[in-house]
């Protein structure tokens, strides 16, 4: 398949309907600030039917995000400082016959492979008004521990975030289970649209989500279709490994943000540093720079590192021992800053010209201490 472009989210959400229609599931990798999320939400949006109310009347999409991760918040018991618990934000559809559906079981079976703590839902949190001491119903909440105390009580913890990120993923992996045991309560769902459930993961507990996630694909419901996208290469290719039969996509944002392409990876080995090389020295040559370009070399080097061994990044640009390089600590400063905070959301925003200086200097550093084939950059072999 030819590179494919699509002027906006809308036509490519529905492409990737279509798609997902041949019962195959859909992978699509592309890098950060691409548009994965607003396009998981867009996917979702085209699936809705509004009556002249405004009244959704009809929605056929379960989607994990990071908008999903906001349905959880943590209540920091400011008051007494005694109990913190993950509040459930039961508006959402997400939340759906929650409590007559034995949840904490089905977490449990999943959570059980990532974790060491436990944890229950509490349906009936209540607390006194201080002014008139009428009672206040509170929302659902989950309540974390490890240990009881003398009287068989959990002793309530706050998890870490890594660990929240992955109750939160085991969460959405019971309810996916529903799904396709068809419960009552999500027999709405025809799709299933899952973006980056990354955030905060280790290398190893990402390599076990990705096997998880993909052992459970292989046989959906007859009726049910299924998209993945993500940034994370390794996550990727353990999907792309382990599910066969599926559709493989790399997208791509157009420069200066006009549209979107899409390339089907399927009949050749897609490596994804290399591309992002080639793209970052097209976009060299060519002067169109953009901040989002310091996240993509960032994230080439962090994999370079990895396979290295490198015990930090910034060694890929490290200088040779004779070298007196006086700008290597100014290459780390402005990689770390550029790629961080509201830089790293992608925006059209055209960099500085002494940005692009640092950038160009330290891109030529990393293929310096890194020699790849310049058949790659358009060059002799």
């Amino acid at each position: 398949m030819a590179n494919v472009s699509y002027l906006d989210l809308t036509w490519l959400a529905d492409h990737l309907r279509g798609e997902a229609r041949s019962k195959k599931p859909v992978l699509l990798y592309a890098y950060n600030g691409t548009g994965k999320t607003r396009l998981c939400t867009t996917f979702k949006e085209r699936g809705k039917k509004v009556d002249e109310n405004g009244e959704v009347t009809k929605r056929d999409t379960l989607y994990f995000n990071a908008y999903t991760e906001d349905l959880f918040t943590w209540d920091n018991d400011l008051e007494n400082d005694r109990e913190r618990v993950l509040e459930l934000n039961t508006d959402s559809k997400f939340f759906n016959g929650l409590r007559d559906l034995e949840m904490e079981v089905k977490i449990g079976k999943f959570l059980e492979r990532y974790s060491d703590f436990s944890f229950y839902i509490d349906y009936d949190r209540r607390k006194r008004d201080r002014t008139d001491n009428t009672e206040i119903k509170l929302p659902p909440a989950v309540l974390f521990f490890r240990e009881r105390d003398k009287n068989g009580d959990p002793i309530a913890i706050k998890v870490s975030r890594g660990e929240e990120s992955i109750f939160i993923w085991c969460f959405f992996l019971a309810i996916v289970q529903l799904v396709f045991d068809q419960a009552e309560a999500y027999k709405w769902v025809r799709y299933i649209y899952i973006d980056d459930p990354m955030s905060s993961l280790d290398e190893g507990n990402i390599v076990m989500v990705a096997h998880h996630l993909a052992q459970m694909l292989k046989e959906p419901p007859r009726d049910l279709r299924v998209v993945v996208s993500t940034h994370h290469v390794l996550f990727f290719n353990v999907l792309c490994n382990e599910i066969n039969k599926s559709i493989k996509y790399f997208l791509t944002r157009e420069q200066r943000g006009k549209g979107f392409t899409i390339q089907e990876t399927d009949s050749t080995p897609f490596l994804y540093h290399l591309s992002s090389l080639v793209e970052l020295e097209q976009a060299m040559q060519s002067g169109a720079l953009y901040t989002h370009h310091f996240n993509m070399l960032r994230r080439v080097m962090e994999q370079t590192a990895c396979f290295f061994g490198y015990a930090r990044w910034e060694e890929c640009i490290k200088p040779a021992p004779e070298a007196d390089d006086p700008n290597q600590t100014g290459y780390k400063r402005i990689i770390d800053l550029m790629s961080h905070g509201d830089y790293s959301l992608y925006e059209p925003r055209e960099m500085l010209p002494e940005n692009k200086e640092h950038l160009g200097r330290a891109l030529r550093q990393f293929i310096s201490n890194h020699p790849f084939s310049q058949a790659l950059f358009g060059g002799a072999p």
